[in-house]
């Protein structure tokens, strides 16, 4: 995962301030945990959208 995307999924979860201020090991482990979560959805929304364009 790239960083852009990890800073932007912190951003979209509002725990960015964290990582600004404690790096990626101040965040609690639940935000963790739904940091991955979204990441997982959006992959598998890519993988869905790359399949569906085809003919």
């Amino acid at each position: 995962m790239s960083d852009n995307l990890k800073y932007e999924l912190a951003r979209e979860l509002g725990v960015d301030d964290i990582v600004a201020r404690e790096g990626w090991g101040g965040v609690p482990s639940r935000d963790c945990g739904n940091l991955v979560r979204l990441a997982i959805e959006r992959a598998e929304k890519s993988i869905q959208n790359e399949h569906g364009s085809r003919p």
